[in-house]
């Protein structure tokens, strides 16, 4: 593969940044410079001719490294916008019934393309993503992934009671074909695999002790699931597991929690939960779009920050409103405005770029941008509209700017996509 250079102007994190000027947090080059060469980047800094090299000028645009989603649901895409009163009517009611589909010859295929045509569309390279119950799900999900060269994570949900019959699997087959599909697709290529027994209400001590073994034998390995959402979902869960201590502790009582472990919403922890999510460093994930939409509750971003709790953040789709981490980010300030917290712009984009690479401990290969690090990246347009342009008129400062995108931004501000060195937005087809 040649070597390249993308033109423009480059932004990329070294740290969360404490406040809202933090500029030791990130390296910015008015005038900057990506080279790129075999999928990874090889150099970052000003700009300086060099002679035969191909140069793309993206200027006056604003590149980042690629975003990162931690949670969200594939085989949800068709679900989005559906009415509900809260996230159990809204599980039963809508998504259980579309999520047998994926047992229809060619349907997971078909949704799989359309999925990741969504997420480079939004500027999002990495995902870790649930697959429905069924074995073909996670298949097509890699396959795609695969074929589009692109870091990404999932896995085969594992639920055995608490739903639908044809939605369901057994402790013994879930771990049958989760070992399976690890051992097919786990390190191979970009894939990654995450070990997913959906959450509490869908799976028996028997596959969570599954789950849990799964775990045991390929430590390298994802668990992803969900907890302390819904304050109905939480009484359910303490009354199926009535010896635990709450409802994180049924995680931590079968061994789940971990460094690699993304435990989806983390709303309503208690002090105690959120203290064992710290010694643990399990990951709480922030979903705002969903937590919003399903009226799950407002994240306590700042508490957990000072508990030590790690934290990534999250579209959730399809609870979730938007395949966008800029829409993600837009809802996300205002839960925490909410709060009486802040998210600050530079912290914002650290966030869905570095941190949530952190979150994943793939802060070696994607998050930033630079010399060695996979050469995903993003190209930003803040003037993408003509109402963002009009504002763009008044700003003349970073901080300005990413709040300016993740305000009104949307698809639209995302010029282009680069996956490991190779443009992916420009040539999908339309």
């Amino acid at each position: 593969m040649s070597r390249k250079i993308l033109r423009s102007r480059v932004l990329t994190f070294v740290d969360d940044p404490a406040r809202i000027d933090e500029a030791a947090s990130y390296r910015y080059f008015e005038d900057g410079a990506v080279t790129i060469e075999d999928g990874l980047v090889v150099a970052v800094g000003d700009y300086n001719p060099a002679a035969g090299v191909e140069v793309i000028d993206h200027r006056p645009h604003l590149i980042m490294p690629g975003f990162i989603d931690t949670h969200l649901h594939y085989v949800q895409m068709q679900v989005i916008a559906s009415y509900a009163a809260n996230l159990l009517e809204w599980l039963n009611t809508y998504t259980f019934v579309e999520e047998q589909r994926f047992g229809q010859q060619g349907h997971a295929g078909a949704i799989a393309t359309a999925f990741f045509d969504e997420l480079i569309r939004n500027g999002t390279t990495t995902a870790a993503a649930y697959c429905s119950v069924h074995k073909q799900s996670a298949e097509a999900f890699f396959a795609e992934a695969s074929r589009r060269n692109m870091r990404m994570i999932g896995g085969k949900v594992m639920m055995d009671r608490g739903a639908p019959e044809a939605l369901t699997d057994t402790a013994q087959s879930g771990y049958d074909e989760s070992r399976a599909l690890i051992a097919e697709w786990h390190g191979k290529g970009r894939n990654l695999y995450a070990i997913s027994p959906r959450f509490a209400l869908t799976s028996s001590p028997e596959q969570l002790e599954a789950s849990a073994t799964l775990m045991r034998e390929h430590p390298d390995c994802y668990m992803q699931t969900h907890v302390s959402e819904n304050e109905q979902e939480i009484e359910e869960a303490r009354r199926l597991y009535p010896k635990a201590s709450d409802y994180l502790g049924i995680y931590e009582d079968f061994g789940l929690l971990g460094r690699k472990s993304l435990m989806g919403h983390s709303i309503h922890l208690s002090h105690r939960e959120a203290k064992v999510m710290a010694e643990t460093g399990a990951v709480a994930v922030f979903c705002p779009t969903s937590n919003l939409f399903l009226g799950s509750g407002l994240f306590d971003y700042e508490r957990l920050r000072k508990d030590g709790v790690n934290i990534g953040i999250a579209t959730d789709i399809g609870g979730g409103t938007s395949t966008s981490m800029l829409r993600t980010l837009d809802e996300a300030y205002k839960v925490l405005q909410l709060r009486r917290q802040r998210l600050t712009p530079l912290a914002a984009f650290y966030r869905i770029t570095l941190g949530n690479a952190r979150a994943l401990e793939l802060e070696d290969r994607i998050g930033s941008i630079a010399p060695g690090r996979e050469a995903d990246l993003v190209v930003l347009d803040s003037s993408a509209t003509p109402h963002m342009a009009l504002r763009r008129e008044r700003i003349d400062s970073l901080a300005d700017e990413l709040f300016l995108l993740q305000t009104l931004g949307d698809d639209r501000a995302i010029r282009e996509v680069y996956v490991a060195g190779e443009p992916a937005k420009s040539t999908m087809i339309v």
